[in-house]
């Protein structure tokens, strides 16, 4: 019997999905529901009365890294998958790579 349909994009997606679908509902069981909540299920705080305030995250130093890597792994992505061999790919690949160092040297600007 022949198995390399189970290594085409649509069989592995369709397998992964259906582990995925039978993995959530074998540990939908263990998960905390709203209604199940006791007296254990507050976090340990030293024994202190935790005060319940809502946490307000500042991602303002992640984007500028977020940013920088994406702008570099398409330039890598764009200029690494080139043909070679021509002036115009050459000329193309030099256009991405100023491009890019436009763009973190606007990202970085003071």
């Amino acid at each position: 019997m022949n198995w390399s349909w189970l290594l085409s994009p649509p069989a592995a997606f369709l397998i992964i999905l259906a582990a995925g679908v039978c993995f959530f509902g074998v540990l939908s069981g263990l998960a905390l529901r709203k209604g199940r909540i006791g007296a254990g299920a507050k976090p340990y705080a030293c024994g202190e009365e935790t005060p319940d305030q809502k946490v307000q995250p500042d991602y303002s130093q992640f984007f500028p890294f977020a940013f920088f890597f994406t702008i570099l792994h398409v330039i890598a992505l764009m200029t690494t998958t080139m043909q070679v061999g021509t002036l115009a790919t050459l000329c193309i690949a030099l256009i991405y790579v100023l491009g890019g160092f436009v763009g973190l040297s606007v990202l970085y600007r003071r």
